[in-house]
């Protein structure tokens, strides 16, 4: 029951995350709420990992979510969960373009479709940036603003773009020197 339940999360996630992997991030966290399959801190990590790996981020995300609940069947079965709807749309696409992509409606919805790929990557980029500067927990719990914000995270952050504005290296680079330094500051 576990491998279709897990085809049919990720199934719904590969449907509808029009944009690319950080579109996948309001799934993955309606998906955690859901099932509490991984906590949010896992959300981060699989964004980390995805981010630092080669492919593309929602398939690497699927893997990640299905290996963790069944093993290398669940990954499995999450990643064509994840593909199956893109290979469907696809087929369907290029059968349907070729006789309409002129027609200024299909026209309107592809205009449609690139603001809500918009949308839901700013709603990401939001989510990760909370969870990567933000302590609720720690907040709720002492009441202090001081407590609320991750200052050696944003200090962390800020640092880090400048760096790659000045010196424009490989993005691997950055990602590695991160990792580094998130791992000796334990942050």
């Amino acid at each position: 029951m576990i491998f279709l339940r897990l085809f049919w999360e990720f199934f719904k996630i590969g449907l509808f995350s029009v944009g690319g992997g950080l579109a996948t991030l309001p799934f993955l966290y309606e998906l955690q709420a859901n099932t509490g399959w991984f906590t949010v801190e896992d959300i981060g990590n699989m964004i980390a990992v995805s981010e630092s790996t080669p492919g593309p981020m929602g398939i690497n995300m699927a893997t990640y979510t299905g290996f963790t609940i069944a093993g290398i069947p669940g990954g499995i079965v999450a990643v064509i969960g994840e593909v199956t709807p893109c290979v469907i749309i696809i087929l369907l696409i290029t059968r349907i373009m070729k006789k309409f992509k002129d027609n200024k409606y299909v026209q309107f919805a592809m205009y449609g479709l690139r603001a809500a790929s918009v949308g839901l990557i700013v709603v990401a980029c939001l989510q990760v940036a909370k969870a990567a500067f933000l302590d609720t927990e720690l907040y709720s719990a002492t009441g202090s603003l001081t407590d609320l914000f991750s200052i050696p995270a944003i200090i962390f952050a800020v640092v880090l773009a400048v760096v790659y504005v000045k010196t424009n290296k490989h993005p691997i680079i950055y990602i590695a020197a991160a990792a580094v330094i998130g791992i000796l500051l334990k942050m």
